[in-house]
């Protein structure tokens, strides 16, 4: 079969050389793999290209080294521990893949994983050293590809002029790459898996009820959903409140003539006094960012949870999964650990409680629960867990096959106090105990035996989905439930967080509104 793209011969053992479509790259052998960074998928969206569609990388002659990962996309200053992008390269050429493989031969077609960051959509860098692939590609004997996509104002405001979602539509361009050269880097094109946690499960729950994205991928792991999506009244609205913090409106004329790294200091200005706007805004305001995916009715048609119900994605296999206490994470981040009161405790009840009734319904529910424990259930399970579950449930109702897991192994740094905390997973999954979030969470020190086996079976878990659709625990169901939960000593057992489950039952996570 013709590809798209094919190899060129390795100019040698250490320096193998794949031809794309837009041009050769050679990259490095490390630990066994060939991995190649920083190759361009789309053209740098600076000058005209500025708040547009991703437009295709062009070709260029001779061999492009691939030795580096791009420059970030511009963003404002990260949360302690989430994005490792200090010391990263700059420049414009911010959409760009990176590519671990065992061997690029295009006849060995095997599985690929594509990750997508996370971030609050307004952080992440695919060169963090807490992504790197090398264990997962070379344990799970397949390719993994990770890429950039803009983040913040430039990806994810809704601005005159500019499509919706321009971060979603990286996404898109990004797996359409996969699709047209990851069998010249020993790749499957039809055997494509997304994965991605926090805002990159958020994004892959866009990609599933996106019609631009039907087809590009075979299956997708979605850890800790965020419940968040926006109406397009709620974000023009804050789009507008952005540009004026830099005395600007919210068109595609007037952004274009601020430099895209100084104006993340606009969405980071208005993020700091957002609870200001909680009268127009709701709860949106009390998370850590201003922007989310649109339900724009063209690039996002309606939400996740409604197009999967549907049966959009019936097709797709789908693991989706949420760790036991997501929110612990952004209460330690705030030096609020052991210090939430009854009436902080009691707002987040009925700001974030499902129905009219919220704040009753979880004290009854958790009659024995402290303040902070009540602050962060409603706040994990309003924010995470639910979204994750009902995702799962949507699937089940739209004809789909989906996996369910609960991360409930706790961190190990900090004394433990961060339980199974949101972010737990990704050092797992990636082996990274000392890079980015893992040195939070891990306290900077090598991993104890049961941590180092609880990772593994993650990877196993993981890449075993990838290759087979199977990722070695039953389906998910309407009745039983069963769920695999991750523990020193995993368990397949009804849904553990049942009590939530039943007060969130019924409840649509909506598109939030523009309260006027």
């Amino acid at each position: 079969m013709t590809t798209a793209a094919s190899r060129q011969p390795a100019a040698g053992p250490a320096e193998p050389v794949v031809r794309t479509a837009a041009g050769a790259v050679r990259g490095r052998r490390e630990d066994g793999l060939a991995v190649f960074r920083g190759v361009p998928f789309a053209e740098p969206p600076v000058g005209e290209a500025r708040f547009a569609a991703p437009r295709p990388a062009r070709a260029w002659d001779g061999t492009r080294e691939a030795y580096s990962f791009g420059p970030p996309p511009p963003q404002e200053a990260g949360i302690q521990g989430r994005t490792g992008v200090l010391n990263a390269p700059t420049g414009d050429d911010w959409l760009t893949v990176n590519v671990w493989t065992p061997d690029p031969d295009p006849a060995a077609r095997r599985p690929v994983m594509v990750w997508i960051y996370g971030g609050a959509y307004k952080l992440g860098h695919s060169g963090s050293p807490g992504y790197d692939a090398r264990l997962i590609a070379r344990e799970g004997d397949l390719v993994v590809v990770t890429f950039n996509y803009r983040v913040g104002i430039e990806g994810f405001a809704r601005i005159e002029g500019a499509p919706a979602n321009r971060g979603l539509l990286d996404q898109v361009a990004a797996l359409e790459w996969v699709r047209e050269n990851i069998a010249a880097f020993g790749g499957d094109p039809d055997q494509v898996t997304v994965f991605g946690e926090s805002a990159g499960a958020g994004s892959i729950a866009s990609l599933l009820a996106m019609p631009r994205a039907a087809g590009l991928f075979r299956r997708a792991i979605a850890q800790s959903v965020p419940g968040t999506f926006f109406s397009d009244e709620l974000a023009r609205d804050i789009a507008a409140a952005i540009a004026a913090e830099a005395g600007l409106r919210p068109t595609v004329a007037d952004l274009t003539t601020v430099d895209p790294r100084q104006l993340t200091e606009a969405g980071a200005a208005l993020g700091a006094k957002m609870r200001t706007h909680e009268e127009r805004w709701g709860p949106v305001v009390h998370t850590l960012t201003p922007f989310s995916p649109v339900v724009d009715g063209d690039v996002l048609p309606t939400t996740p949870w409604r197009a999967l119900a549907s049966g959009t994605a019936r097709d797709v296999e789908l693991i989706a999964g949420h760790n036991r206490e997501e929110y612990r994470l952004f209460v330690g981040l705030g030096g609020q650990l052991g210090k939430i009161t009854e009436e902080a405790a009691a707002a987040a009840l009925r700001r974030f409680g499902p129905g009219p009734d919220g704040e009753r319904a979880y004290r009854a529910a958790f009659p024995e629960a402290s303040p902070g424990e009540w602050y962060e259930r409603v706040q994990t399970d309003w924010l995470f867990s639910m979204p994750s579950l009902h995702l799962a449930e949507a699937q089940v109702a739209g004809g789909g096959r989906v996996y369910v897991y609960e991360l409930t192994w706790p961190a190990p740094g900090n004394g433990g106090v961060l339980g199974a905390c949101h972010g737990l997973d990704i050092p797992l999954l990636f082996g990274t105990f000392g890079a980015d979030l893992g040195m939070l969470l891990f306290d900077g020190a090598g991993p104890s035996p049961e941590a180092e086996a609880l990772s593994s079976r993650f990877r196993t878990s993981w890449t075993a989905f990838a290759a087979t659709g199977d990722p070695g625990w039953p389906a998910f169901d309407g009745e039983r439930r069963l769920t695999q939960v991750l523990d020193t000593d995993p368990l397949v057992t009804g849904y553990p967080e049942e009590t939530s489950r039943r007060l969130w039952e019924g409840h649509e996570f909506p598109a939030l509104p523009l309260i006027r």
